[in-house]
């Protein structure tokens, strides 16, 4: 990582150089960004003009109307309306010596009618030179202060870290995102979208963008839809019936994809749940994506073309426990949650030991998982030597556990999912991907006809053909 720097020293490097020039438009609490260009002196060299349009009526008056102020719709429309007119206004005087740039943002922080969560928008729009095409750098952030004036300091302090970066490292993303939370912590605020694009970000694939927010510590977890497109989570989950299968996908199976069909087909039979309200996704943890002591980015990006056939949004994130996935998803939903896992990862769900951290063991674990209608639908298992078929109906755990074990299935937070195929049962993605890798004959059967493939027509997890 390169050597930071504090906050004052960015905004003053940005006012002493006579290339940039630009607008600051700020609506509600992020007013403090164009504050420490003010405070470090020099500003004029910098700011052209800073805005903010408070009333609602004003900010409609400039921009057009919004179905929401505090949206990527809204803070599209102040990039574009500033960028055009500091052109249209500064090009015949300034425009071949100036890299010109615009900031914007639109927030709502904490005050005394808001108490919820608070979040807001945050983006720049710029030119890496004098008259090229800009490009634009969007994110969504969440304030975790408690405080109004504690919020306000960290989005000033984020918005500063942006303009600097995007100024003087806009040709490494990575480094862009390494710098967001200089001076900072996501115990403050929390980045949990990010969008690169124009001509300056062709080449760079946002969905390897996710993955670093969660990386580098930005946010615990990060989404993207089947087309790659980054999306806030809050607008995808916001009151949604959710269904999320977890796995490795390392390959997705026929045992992978049958998972999230039968659970499906299960979960749409509860009257509390609508077909059409219903988002499907998978999960990858930080965990899954580990391979031999590392994340290889190329590996992910191969997982994630693979899952585009799924058809279904991913989720990338840092809860290893599925009682910490269940809250993030109840922070957006109070409809029913349904997560699909396999024999073998409902019997480590009790395993003590992965609850140790907490005062209340396994009772707190899953006091936090089993609320708000959550249930978990189990995919059977036929064990290789026996031949037996195990299923959530005779699954044995600890014998301490047990009772508990037969309360949450006799009571149906654990259901057994049904009319399964028992020909694939015994379809491990870990055996699959040996024989990928070693091309055993016969190994495409273990897979979706379209995966296998993509796999061999793009060599991809190893296969050499």
């Amino acid at each position: 990582m390169s050597e930071q720097i504090d906050t004052h020293q960015k905004a003053l490097q940005i006012n002493l150089d006579s290339t940039k020039y630009g607008v600051f438009a700020e609506i509600g609490a992020g007013q403090e960004v164009a504050r420490w260009f003010f405070r470090a002196g020099g500003a004029s060299g910098t700011i052209a003009k800073s805005i903010s349009a408070y009333d609602m009526v004003v900010s409609d008056a400039i921009y057009g109307t919004a179905s929401r102020y505090v949206s990527q719709e809204r803070l599209e429309a102040m990039l574009d309306r500033e960028y055009e007119l500091l052109v249209e206004r500064l090009a015949s005087t300034r425009g071949q010596n100036t890299r010109f740039f615009i900031f914007a943002d639109t927030v709502a922080a904490r005050s005394f009618k808001r108490r919820d969560e608070t979040h807001g928008w945050m983006g720049i729009r710029f030119q890496i030179e004098p008259g090229a095409e800009p490009s634009d750098i969007i994110m969504h952030v969440r304030m975790w202060d408690r405080e109004n004036l504690q919020q306000q300091e960290a989005l000033g302090i984020l918005g500063v870290n942006l303009i600097h970066a995007a100024l003087y490292q806009h040709s490494n993303p990575q480094a862009v995102i390494n710098a967001l939370l200089d001076n900072l912590s996501i115990n403050r605020i929390e980045v949990d979208m990010i969008k690169f694009r124009g001509p300056q970000f062709a080449k760079v694939d946002n969905r390897l963008i996710a993955l670093q927010l969660v990386e580098r510590g930005l946010t615990n977890a990060a989404m993207f839809m089947p087309s790659g497109e980054l999306v806030q989570p809050a607008d995808a989950l916001h009151k949604k019936c959710i269904l999320v299968e977890r796995g490795s996908f390392r390959p997705i199976t026929r045992v992978t994809a049958d998972m999230l069909t039968r659970a499906k087909a299960q979960m749409v039979q509860d009257p509390n749940v609508s077909d059409q309200d219903l988002l499907v996704m998978v999960e990858m943890t930080l965990k899954n994506l580990n391979v031999e002591g590392k994340i290889d980015h190329q590996d992910f990006l191969d997982r994630v073309d693979l899952l585009r056939t799924l058809g279904t949004p991913v989720l990338i994130s840092n809860y290893a426990e599925f009682f910490r996935l269940a809250g993030y998803l109840f922070r957006y939903t109070k409809l029913p949650v349904g997560i699909v896992m396999g024999v073998p990862t409902l019997r480590d769900l009790f395993d003590e030991k992965y609850y140790g951290e907490l005062d209340g063991g396994i009772l707190e674990s899953f006091g936090r998982l089993f609320r708000n209608q959550l249930k978990v639908y189990c995919y059977p298992l036929k064990d290789a030597r026996s031949g037996a078929i195990i299923t959530a109906g005779n699954l044995q755990v600890s014998p301490h556990l047990q009772h508990l074990y037969d309360y949450l299935f006799q009571n149906k937070f654990i259901e057994q999912l049904r009319d399964i195929d028992e020909s694939i049962m015994s379809i491990f993605s870990r055996d699959a991907l040996k024989e990928i890798q070693s091309n055993t004959p016969g190994w495409e059967t273990k897979l979706p006809a379209q995966i296998a493939e993509m796999i061999k027509e793009r060599k991809l997890l190893g296969f050499k053909g």
